[in-house]
């Protein structure tokens, strides 16, 4: 899926059961109109590492997750790989 980079956050590092790994949020959104629709998108590993610019075009391969927390279900969206176009 071809998306916009509308805002890159800051790299943090996060306790995982292997170890600490990179993390880093980014907000992409779909090409269109400003009512496109729009994800927060989880990066870890070396993808955390990459600088995205905002207004940047990138391809991405996303999945997305569902988990339990205190009787409440949450979705998580992850991406897989990114590439800058």
């Amino acid at each position: 899926m071809i998306l916009r980079v509308k805002k890159c956050g800051a790299m943090t590092t996060a306790q995982s059961e292997n170890g600490v790994i990179n993390k880093r949020m980014l907000v992409l959104q779909e090409l269109g109109d400003k009512w496109a629709n729009t994800y927060v998108v989880t990066v870890f590993r070396n993808l955390a590492t990459i600088e995205f610019a905002e207004g940047e075009l990138v391809v991405a391969s996303m999945q997305f997750r569902t988990h339990e927390y205190n009787g409440q279900t949450y979705m998580d969206i992850v991406a897989n790989d990114i590439v800058k176009l």
